[in-house]
């Protein structure tokens, strides 16, 4: 018998929520990611509830017990429950009902059986009762010890229920598979023949999917994998991600944590990330990286633009794209760029320069600053 036993299982919070719905004799199952990653020693992030009972008895259990019920999304079943401050999903049993690539039309179901079967991945499909003893209602067990990423069923009438999900098996390839085994045959060649189903995803979802993907300790290979199935061109048109394998191992040298963004540099230009409908805040970071790692700006300078941490993007991005090697020294350089204090401010310029002229003229002594290795001193400049 497989049993979890982290401590968000026994939390007081979670087990009375649990009790709430298996005392009125309803079921109350963790399910999805909380399971899996449980399994894995991975965090979990999120509590995911699955259960027989209909959401408005769900609602009904869950506040006689003194708990904050909010309708989330309760024509689709789910509930969010606010138990000591912790939320939980708690979404009842469905099967799909019609599936048109993009979303599907649910009903509620009565057995996990039925719930299992809609879902993605054998290893999403794993469920724990409030003791933490995991049920595997899919034999995906196997699949999870293995780290194998495969869909449940067929490959190709899981793609077709749901375009998205050929972005999602290269996503859970990246965070959870084996990659010495390679990816599930199978899967590559049902994505490679549902190629045009992802035209008609939202680029929302897109974007937001390859993000997660990239957040990924190595996305290199599930990239790889994407381009090799014509699933790179196909929903980013003109990327190239012959400098990502590279970046990841520079950020490794540098110790520096991943950075989806700064990932989606190395591959896209700002022209072509657009596309995935970013915030205004992740494209604006995109487009600085792009233009700062294309430029010829000395690192010292990105150090005192934009900080250590801020500089050490564009560091990384550039010596990817231009196979340069990282050193210790360009840290040095960062460091020494950051803690600088440009000397002169503009009220040292008036009266004699206003308006235009005085930011020009700011930015003339700036310059000989930087280019003196910021050494010289506010009289230096000044009586230039």
């Amino acid at each position: 018998m497989t049993q979890i036993s982290d401590s968000w299982v026994a939390d007081p919070a979670t087990q009375k929520l649990c009790a709430a719905l298996t005392d009125a004799g309803a079921q109350a199952l963790f399910v999805g990611g909380c399971v899996r990653n449980a399994l894995l020693k991975a965090p979990v992030s999120d509590i995911d509830i699955a259960t027989d009972a209909r959401p408005e008895r769900v609602m009904e259990l869950t506040q006689a017990a003194g708990l904050k019920a909010i309708p989330t999304g309760i024509e689709h079943g789910t509930v969010t429950v606010v138990s000591h401050g912790v939320p939980h999903e708690i979404t009842t049993f469905r099967r799909d009902v019609e599936t048109d690539g993009r979303r599907a039309v649910v009903a509620f179901a009565d057995t996990i059986e039925e719930d299992a079967a809609r879902r993605d991945f054998t290893m999403n499909a794993l469920y724990a009762r409030p003791d933490g003893t995991v049920l595997d209602p899919l034999n995906g067990l196997p699949d999870l010890h293995a780290r194998r990423v495969r869909f449940i069923g067929t490959a190709e009438n899981r793609i077709r229920e749901d375009y998205l999900r050929s972005l999602r098996f290269f996503r859970f390839h990246a965070w959870y598979g084996d990659m010495e085994a390679g990816f599930d045959a199978d899967a590559l060649a049902a994505i490679a023949a549902n190629l045009d189903g992802l035209s008609g995803l939202s680029r929302e979802r897109v974007g937001a999917e390859m993000l997660k993907l990239l957040g990924a300790l190595d996305p290199a290979p599930s990239v790889a994998a994407m381009r090799q199935a014509g699933v790179l061109a196909q929903v980013l048109p003109g990327a190239e991600d012959r400098a990502l394998a590279p970046l990841v191992a520079l950020e490794e040298q540098a110790g520096a944590a991943p950075d989806p963004i700064r990932r989606l540099a190395s591959i896209a230009t700002p022209e072509i990330a657009k596309t995935l409908r970013l915030s205004k805040a992740q494209l604006q970071r995109l487009t600085r990286m792009r233009d700062e790692a294309m430029a010829t700006t000395s690192i010292a300078e990105l150090g005192f633009r934009y900080g250590e941490e801020g500089g050490m993007h564009e560091t990384l991005l550039r010596c990817a794209l231009l196979e340069q090697p990282w050193s210790e020294a360009m840290r040095q350089d960062l460091r020494a760029g950051a803690a600088a204090d440009f000397p002169v401010q503009a009220t040292d310029l008036i009266p004699d320069f206003t308006g235009p002229a005085l930011g020009k003229k700011l930015a003339e002594l700036e310059a000989r600053w930087i280019a003196s290795g910021f050494a010289l001193t506010r009289s230096d400049l000044l009586g230039g």
